[in-house]
């Protein structure tokens, strides 16, 4: 058999596994946040075709974890069904050693970090910025969407919104919360028995119109112990969508939804230096990322092939595990650069040295056919515990 049959069989037993990983570890992050969105077309008659868009607008940012996990998981699962049937051994008797098979690991890495990087940098951002904005236009269409009862609304500057009841069909807020504290004006408390909001397309505009209500407020550009309530009948309340909207220059973007261009500016002109550090934290996080399947492919392998005693259950929990820590590391290295003041680029690219230098370790022991006896044993307790567990559990 030729080498490159041989390698385009190894790139099979990968990519089978992956793709299924893909879809069902997708599918489970997505289920998070179906339930909500259905709520959306049940409850406050949204258009299918609108929470369509919020799913795709989403999908995104959830790739940037599955696809390096479901790559992962593939390693791990077709390195060890080759090694539990021999064929491992097979190979290297034709001459095929350990960094041969590692050939087209590494190129299906590369097309899973290129596809990684392109979701980082670019669809991802595009994405989070363009799931708020359809937010945001929902609530406009259908004004009543955006607020939820028993639940404090705070996406408008200064104003905290809150109802203890909401009438689905009619939109009717009931039992009215709502602290103002805008720029420009003096800080009150209003209560109101209920409350409608009007929608103005045109404008990008909502007035939330409050019936019955009195207004608490105490100025503060009078000496002495002044408090005052105002009672009405009807008191209008202006919210200006327009500045929410990412189009306009006034609404400040996350830095989840910044594209790469406008985070390089904005860590550029921060001069608030824990600002500066977040935004060089998510800059260098979107390097980082695209780099996990090939990290991955230079771990999975060497543990693909001792993983064939335990079987599908046992490469799947060591998948599990090697993921996890990764992650674990890559958040605990984040909250140090953002709160702990330290070197974001240094602290951030931590996790991924120490990995790269114990995959390169791990994939020499290998070759030479050399036994880790620390993380065999440390990696056969992790697989029996998550095994015994998912065991009890089905029970």
């Amino acid at each position: 058999m030729s080498v490159v049959r041989i390698h385009r069989y190894i790139a099979r037993e990968i990519t089978i596994p992956t793709l299924l990983g893909l879809i069902i570890f997708t599918f489970v992050l997505l289920m998070g946040r179906i339930l909500k969105l259905v709520e959306l077309v049940i409850n406050k008659g949204i258009p299918v075709g609108e929470v369509v868009k919020l799913f795709g607008y989403l999908l995104p940012s959830f790739l940037v974890i599955t696809i390096p996990l479901a790559f992962l998981l593939g390693v791990l699962l077709g390195f060890s069904r080759l090694s539990a049937d021999s064929e491992t051994i097979a190979m290297k008797a034709s001459g095929i050693s350990l960094y041969g098979m590692l050939k087209p690991v590494l190129a299906l890495a590369v097309l899973a970090s290129m596809f990684t990087a392109y979701l980082t940098l670019d669809a991802g951002p595009s994405g989070n910025s363009a799931f708020r904005t359809q937010v945001f236009q929902i609530a406009t269409s259908r004004a009543s969407a955006g607020f939820q009862p028993r639940v404090f609304n705070d996406e408008f500057d200064g104003l905290v919104l809150y109802a203890s009841d909401i009438q689905e069909r009619s939109g009717t807020l009931e039992g009215v919360f709502i602290s103002d504290e805008r720029v420009g004006t003096t800080p009150s408390i209003i209560l109101a028995r209920t409350g409608r909001v009007i929608p103005d397309r045109s404008a990008l505009t909502l007035t939330l119109r409050l019936e019955d209500g009195t207004i608490h407020r105490r100025p503060s550009n009078k000496e002495g112990d002044n408090y005052q309530v105002i009672d009405f009948s009807t008191y209008d309340i202006n919210l200006n969508l327009g500045q929410q909207l990412p189009d306009t220059p006034q609404r400040r973007k996350k830095e989840s939804e910044l594209s790469t261009s406008e985070l390089q500016v904005a860590r550029d002109r921060a001069e608030d230096p824990a600002v500066r550090n977040g935004l060089t934290v998510e800059w260098h996080r979107r390097l980082i990322l695209p780099m996990a399947p090939l990290l991955f492919a230079l771990i999975g392998v060497p543990l693909g092939i001792r993983s064939q005693r335990s079987g599908r259950g046992g490469g799947f929990a060591t998948g599990l595990v090697v993921f996890l820590l990764y992650y674990l590391l890559l958040s605990f290295a984040e909250t140090l650069a953002v709160e702990g003041g330290l070197n974001p680029v240094t602290i951030i690219w931590a996790p991924n040295v120490l990995f790269f230098a114990g995959s390169l370790v791990l994939l020499y022991m290998s070759a030479q056919e050399k036994q880790p006896l620390l993380l065999e044993r440390l990696l056969a307790g992790i697989r029996r515990s998550v095994l015994r567990k998912g065991r009890g559990s089905q029970q």
